[in-house]
């Protein structure tokens, strides 16, 4: 994945930059999916992605989701 991309803003670079090191986690884990790693209730990494994720969607501002 290209981290230069100048069509994106700030939050999508940093959402990508986390679904690599999440990647990179479950590849060093051997899992495919957080869900079955013992460390899900604990883990960092996940909880630094899911942050990213919701900022990407509301770019920052904060707040709920409403859906």
């Amino acid at each position: 994945m290209e981290l230069q991309d100048s069509s994106k803003d700030k939050w999508e670079l940093k959402l990508e930059e986390k679904t690599i090191e999440l990647k990179s986690c479950q590849e060093k884990r051997g899992v495919k999916s957080c869900l079955e790693c013992s460390e899900l209730l604990n883990c960092e990494i996940r909880d630094s992605y899911v942050h990213a994720v919701y900022s990407s969607m509301n770019k920052g501002a904060g707040g709920g989701f409403e859906f």
